[in-house]
C-alpha cells in the first residue's frame, strides 16, 4: 500500500480538523493554507470525505467543515480506504476488493500468504489509531 496525494492531504486535513473539533466549521481554503494543500484539489477530497460520512459541511459566512464524529471514533482505515482504495498490497489478499491473481495455486502461495500478512498488519495498526491519535498537544 502507498499513500497517494489524495490520502496524504485527506488525512493532513483531516488531522487540522480533530485539532477544531468542537469549534466552528473550518474554511476549506484555512485548511489548504494551513496544510500546504491546493485549494481545488481539497475540495474533490472533501467532497469525497462527506459523501463517506466522515466530514459535514456548513454553508454561509460562517461555513467550513467539520468532523461528522468525534475523532476518536474515526479511524485511518476507514479514510485511507475511502481516499486511496483497499491497504492490500496485492488484490488477491484485499478483503474489500479481492481480485484473483492468476498463479497457480492460490491456497499454497508463499507470496500470497506473506502479502496477507502484511495486509493484516497494516489493517490492524491503522484500524485501532484514531484521528484523535494524531493530534499533539
Amino acid at each position: 500500500m502507498k499513500l497517494s496525494k489524495r490520502g496524504e492531504y485527506g488525512l493532513r486535513a483531516l488531522q487540522d480538523l480533530a485539532r477544531h473539533h468542537g469549534g466552528e466549521p473550518v474554511p476549506n481554503k484555512d485548511l489548504a493554507e494551513r496544510n500546504n494543500i491546493p485549494v481545488r484539489f481539497l475540495e474533490q477530497i472533501l467532497l469525497t470525505l462527506k459523501h463517506g460520512r466522515i466530514v459535514r459541511s456548513r454553508k454561509g459566512p460562517k461555513g467550513g467543515y467539520i468532523l461528522a464524529r468525534p475523532p476518536e471514533e474515526i479511524n485511518l482505515a476507514e479514510i485511507v480506504r475511502l481516499l486511496d482504495g483497499p491497504l492490500a498490497p496485492i488484490g488477491c489478499v484485499s478483503t474489500t476488493a479481492f481480485e484473483p491473481c492468476g498463479c497457480p495455486d492460490m491456497e499454497t502461495c508463499g507470496l500470497r500468504r506473506v502479502m496477507r500478512e502484511v495486509r493484516d498488519v497494516v489493517a490492524e495498526m491503522m484500524e485501532r489509531t484514531t484521528l484523535a491519535d494524531l493530534i499533539v498537544e
